[in-house]
């Protein structure tokens, strides 16, 4: 799994004024008197305050000279600068362009999602970390269509949904999609307040239409598999997600309905909190098929896991990290999961919790064959490899975010890469 990540530049102020200290040091060993000049001229203390009056004269004068060549002021007085330096000099200038070397660091935040989904640009220095919850939503232009998402087979939801729906269309005049089978729903198509607004909404069909360009953020009404379901159907820009907690589980659904109009006016002005959040590229690399083919990818916001499937037998992994082979997994399989997936299926298998704003991947082992192989992470800037061991004895099976089941067997491999999601904060 290979994660691209931003670089860092880092000034190099010491090596600009490297001679300060150079100079310093130099003054103090040329002011300490040696012991057989001194001779048995005058007392210990005498010879003591005499050496660091001296001292510290030499080392004022030491900077004031280094400090005036600094900022390309030169006085002709000054005995210790040469002709060289008392030409005039420009300042010195920091260039902004400075070297950039390689970071194993998160990656720099997209700025851009959905339409005119944008982050808000603050003044921070480059050498200033910025604080993740100092984000902000801002809009390039006003937001005109939303995407309501509602959990399937749960009739609790049916009245929020419709109460938002008809809110967002009627008070906000907004475009509102919602899922083709939403509007075949037998349970809603009985209810004469969704009648009403039928005719107004829009309607989409997945894995048919392409919603990149249409939608300018997302509203999920239940919980955390309603707001995994609307991140699989976004695989490049994802717009800004606001989940409202209607669900069993509400790691990722931090808003309450009870006063959804206040809080969804909010995010329309741009007066919104983000939670940025990493997403997985998975791909996986067959054996025998063209390589010049491209390889079908997937994003997932939580994890990638690699069990045995309806095989009775231990599965056999190798896992390889930037191409090095680190351990091999023998057990019921392996979870590759985001610092957002550490809540779910790798908290269940033992692993520890991270926040969304850490940089990391989590490689945890589902009921391991050893008593040696703990959950361990990863900076995000690596590539995990997973193939099957040329001991196994059986194919494993790979599913992303619990869909999208595959058999991965001899010689095929799963490659990822990495790119950013954002969530309103509540």
């Amino acid at each position: 799994m290979k994660v691209q990540h931003a670089e860092e530049a880092f000034g190099s102020s010491a090596g600009r004024y490297g001679g300060v200290a150079t100079d310093t040091s130099a003054a103090i060993q040329g002011s300490c008197p040696r012991r057989e000049d001194v001779g048995n001229s005058g007392t210990c203390s005498d010879r003591s305050a005499a050496a660091k009056t001296a001292a510290t004269a030499t080392i004022n004068r030491s900077d004031t000279a280094t400090t005036a060549a600094a900022v390309g002021r030169v006085d002709d007085d000054c005995k210790n600068c040469t002709a060289e330096q008392r030409r005039v000099r420009k300042p010195r200038r920091r260039s902004g362009s400075w070297p950039r070397t390689r970071s194993l660091n998160a990656p720099s935040p997209v700025q851009q999602f959905g339409p005119c989904g944008r982050i808000m640009k603050t003044s921070a220095l480059v050498t200033t970390i910025q604080d993740p919850a100092s984000q902000r939503l801002t809009w390039a232009k006003n937001p005109l269509s939303v995407l309501v998402i509602k959990k399937v087979r749960d009739m609790s939801v049916l009245p929020p949904f419709i109460e938002l729906v008809r809110w967002l269309t009627q008070e906000k005049s907004m475009i509102v999609f919602v899922e083709h089978s939403v509007m075949e729903d037998t349970m809603l198509s009985s209810n004469s307040g969704f009648m009403e607004i039928r005719e107004k909404l829009n309607s989409f069909q997945d894995s048919k239409d392409d919603l990149t360009d249409k939608i300018d953020f997302i509203i999920c009404l239940g919980g955390d598999g309603t707001l995994l379901y609307a991140s699989l159907l976004f695989q490049k820009s994802v717009p800004p997600v606001m989940a409202f907690h209607l669900g069993s589980l509400g790691f990722l659904t931090p808003f309450k309905f009870d006063n959804f109009q206040q809080q969804v006016t909010n995010v329309l002005e741009g007066h919104a909190a983000l939670t940025l959040r990493s997403r997985l590229r998975c791909i996986i690399v067959k054996k025998n098929e063209d390589k010049d083919k491209p390889q079908p990818n997937l994003l997932v916001l939580n994890e990638v896991v690699i069990d045995r499937g309806p095989s009775p037998y231990l599965s056999n992994i190798d896992l390889f990290l930037d191409r090095k082979y680190i351990t091999s997994v023998q057990g019921d399989g392996l979870i590759i999961s985001t610092p957002t997936g550490s809540t779910a299926y790798a908290v269940a298998a033992g692993a520890s919790m991270i926040h969304p704003s850490v940089p990391a991947i989590m490689v945890t082992p589902i009921c391991p064959h050893s008593l040696s192989f703990r959950p361990i992470v990863v900076p995000a800037g690596v590539e995990l490899s997973i193939m099957l061991s040329p001991d196994a004895r059986s194919t494993a099976w790979v599913s992303f975010d619990g869909r999208n089941q595959q058999e991965l067997c001899a010689d095929d491999r799963s490659v990822n890469k990495k790119c950013r999601i954002i969530f309103g904060d509540g």
